[in-house]
């Protein structure tokens, strides 16, 4: 490893928090050559995370919006190391990252470790299954871009073999079963619907829509979307009714089989195509990682500088994070507006360290859900500022939600490519969909 003065800052994770901050430390600090910035992360290319539901039902093409890590890494004066951190040594102040397999479980990448002088965590959600039997094996995750790209291969797979088989569609077979009723399992319910429809209308005649394709949310709170306004949750449920796409509340799944899920007050959900989408906790490497503080969702405790509890020279932010709202005994809710926020706040964190300042605090700053249901439907809570306090009164729905809800994505963007690449790519995209089927079809 080449000997170096610089301060190391390492970033674990490159989701759009983590990929936000390399980007902006890069332009400044690493341009100027007062730090090493290098990014980590187990796979080549970013995809915003709110986006995979869209993947996973073909109604976006990965490989049109994707960014590559080293590419973006040489553009913007960091470094991308591809690999997947699995231990910790502060003792050395060292990140050692797994042995990296191809396709046929054979190492191509040894394993390998690097020093920082300041640590950075940033390594996302993934699903969790709370245990529950026949979940990891029966049902589809959405963590990840190849978790999405998988189902979406396993739907078509299972349209084709519908419209080709010679006996009639069963009970079931074309029936896709979501547990959880947050934002992804509505927003992906809705994306199926239409997805669903586009490709029966590109040939497969034999399914009828109507009839043999059937979509079910299951949900153990007694309502919808049970951490957002009461208002926000009723405009969604009636918009999913006038898709016919069955919501079932106050129903706690207890097992998962290859038939469907059962509930724990005994009905069977008949259903071939599972996806869970109950519940989200830290990856399970971070467990008490090096004796940092975590709690029962493996996130790590951090302070309202988004400093580990137990090391200074530590940070982490977004999901993997238990930050302390100001003024509660809440935590910051895992969501992409906070990773965002955190981010931001970050920046002037590193800076003001390196600096010898002392570093900010983090206030979470709510500005609102919006729940997207593909063409169909867009609604929202944002909140409003006239009285120069954040409060939610304003709902918004139809063209307005979905400018809005467009306006987060392009904002992600913004910050990592700047204004001029941005409106290139908007409008880019605008023309090449023009060209192409509405959803991908292989």
């Amino acid at each position: 490893m080449q000997e170096t003065t610089r301060h190391q800052i390492v970033i674990v994770g490159g989701g759009a928090g983590g990929l936000e901050l390399a980007t902006r430390l890069g332009k400044t600090l690493g341009k100027r050559k007062e730090a090493d910035i290098t990014l980590i992360d187990a796979t080549l290319t970013h995809l915003w995370k709110p986006l995979l539901h869209e993947v996973a039902s073909g109604t976006m093409n990965a490989h049109e919006d994707e960014l590559n890590y080293m590419a973006q890494a040489t553009w913007n004066h960091f470094r991308f190391r591809l690999g997947k951190m699995d231990s910790l040594d502060r003792d050395k102040q060292m990140v050692s990252l797994a042995p990296t397999l191809d396709e046929e479980g054979k190492e191509y990448i040894p394993r390998r470790e690097f020093h920082y002088d300041t640590l950075v965590i940033s390594v996302g959600s993934v699903s969790n299954d709370f245990g529950i039997p026949g979940v990891a094996e029966h049902c589809m995750f959405l963590d990840s871009r190849a978790q999405a790209d998988k189902f979406h291969s396993m739907l078509l797979k299972r349209c084709y073999t519908a419209h080709t088989q010679h006996v009639p569609i069963r009970d079931g077979q074309l029936h896709v079963a979501i547990a959880g009723a947050g934002a992804t399992g509505i927003e992906l319910a809705a994306e199926l619907h239409d997805s669903t429809r586009q490709l029966v209308a590109y040939g497969l005649d034999k399914i009828e829509p109507d009839k043999d394709i059937k979509f079910s949310i299951i949900e153990a709170a007694d309502s919808i979307l049970p951490a957002l306004p009461k208002r926000l949750s009723d405009a969604t449920a009636s918009a999913l009714a006038s898709l016919d796409i069955q919501l079932m509340t106050g129903e706690r799944i207890v097992k998962a089989t290859e038939a469907g899920y059962e509930t724990e007050s005994g009905k069977l959900i008949p259903s071939e195509i599972k996806v869970w989408a109950a519940g989200i906790k830290a990856p399970d490497f971070l467990r008490e990682i090096a004796g940092l503080e975590t709690n029962r969702s493996n996130q790590l405790v951090v302070r309202e500088t988004l400093q580990t509890t137990r090391d200074e020279n530590i940070f982490a932010f977004g999901d993997c994070a238990a930050c302390p709202m100001s003024g509660t005994d809440q935590l910051v809710p895992p969501r992409a507006q906070a990773a965002h926020q955190q981010a931001s706040l970050l920046y002037k964190s590193i800076r003001n360290k390196l600096a010898g300042k002392a570093l900010p605090a983090y206030t979470y700053v709510d500005y609102g859900s919006l729940i997207n249901m593909s063409k169909y439907s867009t609604v929202g809570s944002l909140m409003g500022n006239l009285t120069g306090k954040w409060s939610a009164n304003m709902m918004v729905e139809g063209v307005i939600a979905r400018f809005v809800y467009v306006s987060l994505y392009k904002m992600h963007q913004l910050a990592l490519h700047g204004y001029m690449r941005m409106i290139l790519m908007s409008i880019a995209n605008l023309f090449s969909h023009r060209t192409k089927p509405r959803m991908k079809l292989h």
